[in-house]
C-alpha cells in the first residue's frame, strides 16, 4: 500500500497525481498507525506525522480518522478480493474442492501476508461506529454474493441450507471471526491452519457431498 515516491517529491506532477501520492501516503500510514497503536489510541497528529504531510493536507482528502480508517479497511479488502478472483482465473483443478481451497488461500494469503492488514480489518475496524458496521456488513454482503454467484453456476454445488444469504452470512461471520482471533494470538497458527479451518467450513456448506460408494 505504500508509495513509490518520496514523501516531498513532487516536481513534474500534476494537482491530482499529488493528491493521489498524498492519498497513499495517508493510507499507509493509517495502516500502521492503527495497527501499531490502535485506532483508539492514536490520533490525527499520529497519522500526519507517520505520513510526513500536515492536517490539512489530510482534511483535504478525508473528512475524519473514521473516514480513514474505512480507506484502509476497504484497500485491504480489495486486494483480497483481486487475490481471489485472480486464483479463480486460472485454476490448477476444475474440482470444487480444490477450486475453493484455492480461493481461500488466496483470500487468507492476501490479508495475513501483512499482519497490519489483519489487526485493521479484523480487529481495528469492529464496532467504532454505527456507520463503520454498516459499511462492514454491506462488505459481507458482497463477498456473500460473489461466492453466491461463482457457485450457482456449478452443477457439483448445492444451495446451503437457509439459502444462500444465510449461510453466506454464516460464513462471513465466520472468515471475521477466525482471522481475528488468529491475528490476536501469540503464538499465531500457521496461515494453513486459518486457510484449511475456512476451506473447510465453505466445503462443508455448499459443495454436493462426495459419493460414498
Amino acid at each position: 500500500m505504500a508509495s513509490g515516491r518520496t514523501r516531498h517529491n513532487y516536481l513534474g506532477t500534476s494537482v491530482a497525481e499529488r493528491q493521489l501520492e498524498r492519498r497513499a501516503l495517508f493510507l499507509e500510514a493509517g495502516l500502521r498507525v492503527f495497527a501499531d497503536q490502535s485506532y483508539a489510541n492514536s490520533s490525527l497528529s499520529d497519522v500526519c506525522a507517520a505520513a510526513g504531510l500536515s492536517r490539512r493536507q489530510f482534511y483535504e482528502l478525508f473528512t475524519d480518522r473514521e473516514e480513514l480508517l474505512v480507506a484502509v479497511y476497504d484497500a485491504v479488502q480489495g486486494r483480497a478480493r483481486e487475490a481471489v478472483a485472480a486464483a479463480l482465473s486460472a485454476p490448477a483443478s476444475t474440482d470444487i474442492r480444490d477450486l475453493i481451497g484455492g480461493a481461500v488461500r488466496a483470500y487468507t494469503r492476501a490479508i495475513t501476508d501483512d499482519i497490519r492488514c489483519a489487526k485493521v480489518a479484523f480487529v481495528e475496524i469492529v464496532g467504532v461506529s454505527p456507520a463503520v458496521e454498516d459499511h462492514r456488513a454491506r462488505n459481507r454482503d458482497r463477498w456473500g454474493e460473489v461466492v453466491a454467484a461463482i457457485a450457482t453456476r456449478r452443477d457439483d454445488v448445492r444451495e446451503p441450507p437457509g439459502g444462500w444469504r444465510v449461510s453466506m452470512a454464516a460464513f462471513i461471520g465466520a472468515v471475521n471471526g477466525a482471522v481475528h482471533q488468529w491475528s490476536l494470538d501469540d503464538p499465531r497458527p500457521p496461515v494453513d491452519v486459518l486457510t484449511e479451518v475456512l476451506s473447510t467450513l465453505l466445503i462443508a456448506l455448499t459443495a454436493v457431498p462426495e459419493s460414498t460408494e
